[in-house]
């Protein structure tokens, strides 16, 4: 049997950009609410897509030391914020490693832990925050016949599998690294955006009934590629990820965004 790869589980980011290194401060001085940022997956999709409540926005990209994201993958990532999301004081990156917390292969349970142990970055006043983590194994819910490469598990949270995703790019017949990255990144905060039917609603009936969440157009980025689709190496066969069709934009600009 063809194996397929899995874009995604899902569990029940016009400004100016900028991007550092180690930086993993917390700043005592504003209080911050943790459980604001452990809420449902696709809960806070008009905070982060509208500037109603939330001003700018910065990402917490914290990888295990040898499975960095790709610089473009990450720039490809602030750009599709960009293009979506109303943020006039800016989308703000930082990046930093921490040690393998050696547990591969990552259940679910394992990924949240690591999350609750290594973010410092919380929604303030004005600013939403979200945490992004690059795991150097694979997950607990691979199987003989189809890998997850990312999963969307909180409002402003997920997970990238990135030794996954190496082992599936930047060799002959697979697709480049950077594309692929970008394709999972995207995707996944796509979800965390509200698509499809997640929190964002439906301007158009465009939901895959067979695969819900997921948009029905097979060359959207929310598309779901099953394991009789054509798979995720032909959605990323060119030198660009796939975008968002027509009708997964209009639901976000109907939710605040752009």
């Amino acid at each position: 049997m063809k194996k397929v790869i899995t874009l995604l589980i899902i569990g029940l980011f016009l400004s100016v950009a900028s991007c550092s290194k180690e930086d993993d401060s917390i700043d005592n001085s504003v209080a911050v609410n943790p459980n604001a940022n452990k809420q449902q997956t696709g809960s806070s999709s008009n905070d982060l897509l509208s500037d109603k409540k939330f001003k700018s926005m910065i990402i917490e990209v914290v990888y295990v030391a040898g499975f960095e994201p790709s610089s473009t993958a990450i720039s490809n990532f602030v750009t599709f914020l960009t293009a979506r999301t109303y943020k006039p004081n800016g989308i703000n990156v930082i990046k930093r490693s921490i040690p393998s917390p050696g547990n591969s292969p990552y259940t679910d349970a394992e990924i949240v832990s690591i999350e609750d142990a290594n973010r410092t970055k919380y929604n303030t006043s004005d600013q939403i925050a979200v945490w992004a983590f690059f795991a150097d194994g694979k997950s607990s819910k691979d199987t003989d016949t189809g890998v997850i490469l990312g999963t969307a598990y909180r409002n402003t949270s997920f997970v990238i599998f990135e030794q996954t995703i190496q082992g599936l790019s930047d060799s002959p017949f697979k697709p480049s690294r950077n594309v692929l990255e970008t394709t999972v990144i995207t995707h996944e905060f796509g979800h965390i955006l509200g698509l499809t039917n997640l929190g964002t609603a439906l301007q158009s009936s465009h939901e895959d009934a067979e695969h819900p969440k997921h948009c029905n157009v097979n060359t959207c980025l929310m598309y779901w590629s099953s394991e009789t689709g054509s798979g995720i190496g032909n959605m990323v066969s060119g030198d660009a990820a796939p975008q968002l069709d027509a009708q997964c934009i209009a639901d976000l600009r109907a939710n605040g965004g752009k």
